[in-house]
């Protein structure tokens, strides 16, 4: 008896098993080469993607990785080479599009998970078709699937994001593109997936949501492909690189830092390999040539010659960023160049930034950090000049000269005129050659640079539109998301030419990179106030993704000042002990609110098991358990939600008191 027992359920984690590693095989590439149009993007190449594996694909813009991505949805055929591995993957990815513009925000990305959503749907409208048998079997799957989780992990999503709750029933069609973008990708985060394709996930988000999503892909359980020219997110989230170059498909164990070097070691040993060769083939050539008419030695020069044909070829190590370019020295400056004193900053007669205090001088590099809506962006607006002060003094010097940078700037350019145009717009005393010049230091060369940019992809027109304000030779920059549709070779660049600028500079992005290494200071923007952050970022990335108090974030005292100072100690004992009672009450309180709701869930769900129950007499008193067996279901995942959000959160008190 115990062997027949035994034997079924072995059987059964057999067949799970087995059902697993089908769907989780690995995904094979053989042999791919896709085109676009008459241009060959991949040819011949090869690649193996395992379970779990998390790899960022990079490249020059142009290379071929949109079109990658294309394949592996399905959207794009490859010309050669066969793909295995991927028809019993659930497959998501993050649409450029958005359809379904007359849903709110919600129940677009609630839509992402099809089945939960669909059965939602069902239950609305069964409730008002007063239908409560189906209500009851629609009530019992969402809870057998756990599918009412899935609806409140939409709305934690939104948050993550950036998106406050006042916006969750917000239409779709009333968000701007960017905030589209987001919508798309929290929809893409929530379906079901085996495998997610990420093509630019960060390039719509600011730094909390980047730190916050950095964090949620780090959880995610399965394959994660993404593109992005973000190289700290890459850092963080990914084990392996694989590089489009020379239209084959390169790839590295390791993320990006790591890339880097093992790209560099093979590089020069490429390069010594095609020194070498060079000077083998010379030392051929010269024996044929010297000697392959002469009887006595044409033998020799024949087997040269094959020699020379058998050498495999090697090509030379070509520099390979295109962007070579430095802002132009300033003609004069002011110090201090600009300054906003008591300043209160918003909009209508609702201040955003109270009295706010900040100088640019010469030597200034700020950069501004705070969470989504804090008041960045207004800010800079107010710093430009294009927001009027509420109340306070701005104050500009004599030589002042602003150059400004903000994603509406590419909405103003004039798509029917060519680069060049637009340079000789703003300096006509300057000859054409000379502007030309300069433009090929941001890759418009030949015909890009003269030709109309409507056709030319995002990451040209943010290049024209930084080259814009280079060459008005600005001593002040005021930067809002530079890097956005920069490729990772414009953003090296770039930070070059910050590095070595003469000026001011203002910067608010979500590359963190570029944020360390062109700003000497960081200032939060946080509850209506901007201070300068003591802290660095890895200290602000992980408050992001705590549940601290602003006075936690702007404590700047030294840790080694607070072990010395035994009375500091013995406060922050206190307080700690002070911060864990609310928590663990909170918690407590959760719990038994839990446990009331369950027992309640249970004695309704036995007395709607009594049959007698669905005859017309008591049609009634059917409705009202149904009913209240709904709101029970709800306000139980509810409870244990809050419970489980307690525990996370009693956990994290006692990682951080550790």
């Amino acid at each position: 008896m115990f062997l027949q027992h035994a034997v079924f359920p072995i059987a059964e984690a057999c067949i799970i098993a087995l059902f697993l590693l089908c769907r989780w095989s690995m995904i094979i590439l053989k042999d791919i080469s896709i085109r676009r149009g008459p241009e060959l993007l991949i040819e011949n190449a090869n690649l193996t993607i395992n379970p779990g594996q998390k790899l960022a694909l990079i490249g020059a813009n142009g290379c071929g990785k949109s079109s990658f991505f294309a394949m592996l949805i399905g959207h794009l055929a490859a010309d050669k080479g066969d793909i295995t591995g991927m028809a019993n993957l659930r497959l998501a990815h993050m649409a450029q599009e958005v359809s379904a513009v007359d849903l709110s925000a919600h129940d677009y990305v609630f839509a992402g998970h099809e089945q939960a959503y669909t059965t939602y749907q069902a239950l609305k409208k069964a409730e008002r078709d007063e239908d409560y048998e189906q209500v009851a079997k629609l009530h019992q799957r969402l809870d057998e699937h756990d599918w009412y989780a899935v609806e409140r992990e939409a709305s934690r999503l939104l948050e993550g994001l950036g998106f406050p709750p006042e916006q969750h029933n917000k239409k779709v069609a009333d968000f701007s593109g960017g905030w589209r973008i987001r919508l798309n990708l929290a929809r893409a985060l929530l379906t079901p997936s085996d495998i997610l394709l990420l093509d630019e996930p960060t390039n719509h988000l600011d730094l909390d949501a980047t730190v916050w999503l950095q964090n949620w892909l780090n959880q995610y359980q399965g394959t994660i492909v993404l593109i992005s020219h973000d190289r700290d997110f890459i850092d963080a989230v990914c084990e392996r690189i694989v590089h489009i170059e020379h239209c084959g498909l390169h790839a590295y164990k390791g993320n990006y830092s790591q890339f880097e070097e093992q790209r560099a070691e093979r590089l020069a040993q490429q390069q010594a390999i095609f020194e070498k060769q060079s000077k083998r083939v010379a030392e051929i050539e010269a024996f044929v040539a010297r000697f392959r008419y002469k009887a006595t030695k044409a033998k020799q020069a024949q087997s040269r010659l094959k020699e020379l044909e058998r050498l495999p070829k090697v090509a030379a190590v070509q520099a390979e960023s295109p962007f070579q370019f430095r802002f132009l020295d300033p003609k004069a400056a002011s110090d201090p160049l600009l300054k906003l004193e008591k300043a209160d900053i918003g909009y209508g007669a609702t201040a955003v930034l109270n009295t706010v205090e900040l100088t640019l001088r010469p030597e200034s590099r700020i950069g501004l950090i705070g969470r989504n809506g804090a008041g960045k962006s207004t800010l800079l607006k107010a710093l430009v000049g294009d927001l009027a002060l509420l109340q306070g003094k701005r104050e500009t010097g004599a030589h002042c000269a602003i150059g400004y940078f903000n994603q509406h700037q590419l909405e103003a350019l004039d798509l029917n005129a060519s680069p060049l145009q637009h340079l000789l717009r703003l300096r006509p005393d300057v000859r054409d050659q000379d502007a030309l010049n300069f433009l090929g230091g941001f890759d418009f060369k030949g015909e890009m640079a003269t030709d109309p940019i409507a056709p030319r992809s995002g990451g040209e027109k943010a290049r024209l539109a930084l080259a814009q304000i280079v060459w008005l030779a600005p001593n002040v920059l005021i930067l809002d998301e530079p890097t956005n549709h920069l490729d990772l070779m414009m953003r090296a660049a770039l930070e070059y030419a910050l590095q070595s600028f003469a000026g001011a500079v203002v910067l608010v992005t979500h590359d963190r990179h570029l944020l360390r290494n062109c700003i000497d200071e960081l200032y939060l923007v946080d509850a209506g106030r901007v201070k300068l952050y003591e802290q660095d970022l890895a200290h602000y990335e992980q408050w992001i993704l705590s549940d601290k108090t602003q006075s936690n974030i702007e404590t700047n005292e030294p840790k080694a000042t607070i072990a010395a100072n035994k009375k500091a100690q013995r406060q922050d004992a206190a307080a700690r002990r002070a911060r864990l009672q609310p928590l663990q009450k909170a918690a407590n309180q959760a719990e038994a609110k839990a446990s009331r709701l369950e027992a309640e869930l249970v004695s309704v769900r036995e007395a709607l098991a009594d049959e007698s129950l669905y005859t017309p007499e008591r049609k009634q008193e059917l409705t009202d358990l149904v009913a209240r067996e709904g709101r029970l279901v709800r306000d139980l995942a509810a409870a244990e939600e809050a419970w489980f959000e307690a525990q996370e959160a009693l956990e994290t008190f006692a990682a951080e008191s550790d």
